[in-house]
């Protein structure tokens, strides 16, 4: 197994200005311009920086040419990788100017992190130290550490070993990960700690959180803007868990009719608060719509309004009359006496700190959300709620378009997708430069046939792809068909991940790639360990205890399964331990996974060629990655790109062709055509989760 230990630069402070994530990015592109010298020329900067997703849009060649000649580059000398590093945070301090400035990175969705501004909120952090006291004071594990003190770097240093951050995620979303897979002793080796990260970004990332530009090694490191960054993502998610009408119909309340519930399906968890918000609002009287959780709310008199709709038993007659500052006091003092956690203080309402004015509402919700209990109401929100299995696929290609990096992010897969530029999105993500964007509209798009034109070019390059999509026609994704949105999903993903195998193997073999040969390998590796079990196809129904996934993850790396932990699977409890346990370890490992226990359990063929299919990436990239790295540590890492770009095709070989699929040829088959020979790839490895960290992305 290959070990990596980051890229070091002897300045510190232009370190500091870079995740592990970037540099690698940025190492692989400077080497891949050097001359047959070994050496790279100030001259070769230009062509190479014009082609980097950060400066492409902004900058011709020339632009930056002209730049660097302003710093005093004679492009006749030979450049260091610091001195392109340098360059590099010039061009882009340039950029930022140019747009007007850069985005928080502590923002609590979509936490992506830029390389010149890395601010923290002291206020942020202490409130996310209270709730990290509160949540998980009694941990078994982390008592001892706790209570951390939020004025210190406690939090920080209790981060670097990643048991930490596992542990909030399942705060966030009960049973996420198995503990029994958390490396729990006092002391870590490099390798425990890892794996712990590894787990803790895999797992982040099937919950719903954005990762991009964020590796192992910069958690190991515990970098403040990047810990605190997670940190937030996980309990907004959990503070907003129950803002849908699955959990929550009593939501129905804030809609009319049908048409407009099918809006709500489609809105984001924080606009659904605030629909909530000023649903009471108006019946308060409260004359204002609030349309944000920044300056909308600064002078407390919202607050004033909601909590005495909520709680008028623990109403101060004074609160609307006094001062700004007087009344936010007044409203939290409210909010105290309702149990509300205290998420913010006074100073935090009249500064207008949007990522914890929701928490603080998000609270109230949880606590008291007011809503009507009319059972006729809820049962029509219990009727627009999808059946299990429907759900359940949902989440998974949910989760996984939101791993891509893309643009836009999914809330919910059958509103948002309906008006086809999320799947425009998706298919130029996994085949680079299949989109036309001039024939494409950007939401919001207030022409129906606009919407129509969107998906029937997802409809024409599904096709291109070979994609079985007999009688299809973009008005059927406009109209919603589940059905067929979900099929078409399921294709996309499948396609990503036999391209990406096929990259890997073509570096030896060039062979086409199907899920037979998926099956193949994973017999043929659990034989090689002298064990006897095998599956017959996806849907063998021997699977549902677990066993040979277990022994397939013991043959890739054999210390990574506890035999002791292990149950014989023969009742159903035994299936949920081992199934539970099968999904932590193989995101333990490196695998990037969006499936359920149960998908194990009931032997779901589509989840488990994922999982197959993600244990066999994760090997393969380990044996390309121990060839590369023994030759060359740094410039063979194929690397992950600034801006979540991808730029590791040129890694893994670089050769990507049509691939036919035919659903209806067979279950467990894909029938596969390789056309076109070397066009360019697409591989997604773009989540901030480097191979060499044992966090490859396979299903993506």
């Amino acid at each position: 197994m290959s070990s990596y230990g980051g890229v070091i630069i002897s300045d510190q402070w232009l370190q500091s200005q870079f995740t592990q994530v970037e540099l690698r990015s940025l190492i692989s592109k400077f080497n891949s311009v050097k001359n047959h010298n070994g050496k790279v020329m100030a001259g070769d900067l230009p062509p190479l920086m014009v082609k980097l997703k950060a400066f492409r849009d902004m900058y011709s060649e020339e632009d930056i040419r002209g730049t660097l000649s302003g710093l005093g580059s004679n492009f006749s000398d030979e450049i260091d990788f610091e001195s392109f590093l340098k360059a590099y945070l010039n061009l882009q301090g340039q950029t930022t100017a140019k747009l007007g400035g850069s985005k928080n990175s502590s923002s609590f969705l979509k936490a992506t992190t830029t390389t010149l501004l890395h601010t923290i909120s002291e206020s942020e952090r202490a409130s996310y130290v209270a709730h990290i006291n509160s949540y998980l004071g009694d941990d078994p594990f982390l008592k001892q550490y706790l209570p951390l003190d939020p004025a210190t770097n406690d939090l920080f240093n209790l981060a670097k070993d990643g048991v930490l951050l596992c542990k909030l995620i399942n705060v966030a979303v009960p049973g996420t990960i198995d503990e029994r897979a958390i490396n729990t002793k006092r002391v870590l080796n490099p390798w425990e700690r890892n794996e712990n990260h590894t787990l803790c970004l895999n797992s982040a990332k099937a919950i719903g959180c954005t990762v991009v530009n964020i590796g192992t090694q910069d958690l190991i490191e515990g970098r403040p803007h990047l810990v605190l960054g997670l940190i937030s993502q996980i309990i907004k998610i959990q503070l907003l868990a129950d803002l849908n009408l699955k959990k929550t119909p009593q939501l129905v309340e804030l809609v009319e009719d049908s048409n407009d519930v099918e809006e709500l399906l489609s809105l984001p968890p924080e606009k659904v608060l605030l629909k909530w918000m000023n649903f009471h609002l108006q019946k308060a009287g409260y004359k204002k719509p609030v349309s944000n959780f920044s300056s909308d709310v600064k002078d407390g008199e919202a607050y004033a309004y909601l909590l005495n709709v909520l709680a008028p038993e623990h109403c101060n007659p004074a609160t609307l009359d006094a001062k700004p500052n007087e009344r936010a006091k007044l409203v939290l003092d409210h909010a105290e006496r309702m149990n509300c956690k205290r998420y913010l203080s006074p100073k935090d309402i009249l500064e207008g700190s949007s990522n914890l004015n929701l928490a603080f509402v998000a609270q109230i919700f949880h606590e008291r959300n007011g809503l009507s209990t009319d059972s006729k109401k809820i049962s029509f929100a219990e009727m627009m709620t999808d059946d299990v299995q429907t759900s359940r696929e949902e989440r998974c290609f949910r989760l996984w378009i939101n791993s891509l990096g893309i643009a836009t992010y999914v809330n919910n897969v059958f509103e948002d997708v309906r008006n086809g530029w999320i799947l425009l999105e998706v298919l130029d993500k996994v085949s680079p430069g299949s989109v036309n964007w001039k024939q494409a509209s950007k939401p919001p798009i207030k022409m129906p046939f606009r919407k129509v034109e969107n998906c029937n070019q997802v409809v024409k390059i599904g096709k291109q792809l070979k994609f079985s999509l007999v009688n299809v026609a973009g008005n059927d994704i406009v109209q919603g068909n589940k059905k067929l949105i979900l099929a078409f999903l399921w294709q996309l993903m499948r396609f990503n991940i036999l391209q990406l195998l096929r990259n890997l193997r073509s570096r030896s073999q060039g062979k086409e790639m199907t899920d037979a040969d998926i099956l193949n390998w994973a017999n043929n590796k659990v034989k090689s360990t002298g064990r006897t079990s095998r599956m017959e196809s996806f849907k063998d129904k021997s699977l549902s205890n677990g066993i040979f996934f277990l022994e397939l993850l013991s043959a890739v790396e054999p210390r990574v399964v506890n035999w002791n932990l292990v149950t014989k699977g023969e009742s159903a409890e035994e299936k949920k331990l081992n199934a539970t346990y099968i999904v932590s370890v193989a995101r333990k490992l490196g695998c990037s996974i969006f499936l359920l226990p149960e998908d194990i359990m009931e032997v779901n063929q589509k989840m488990l060629l994922t999982l197959t299919a993600s244990i066999m990436f994760w090997s393969l990239q380990q044996a390309v990655d121990d060839t590369e790295i023994s030759l060359s540590p740094v410039d063979a890492s194929p690397a992950t790109s600034i801006n979540g770009e991808d730029e590791s095709s040129s890694s893994l070989g670089g050769e990507i062709s049509n691939l036919s699929i035919d659903d209806t040829a067979s279950d467990t088959t894909v029938t596969s055509q390789f056309e076109n020979e070397g066009s360019t790839a697409s591989t997604p490895l773009g989540d901030g989760i480097r191979a060499e960290e044992k966090g490859c992305i396979a299903v993506q």
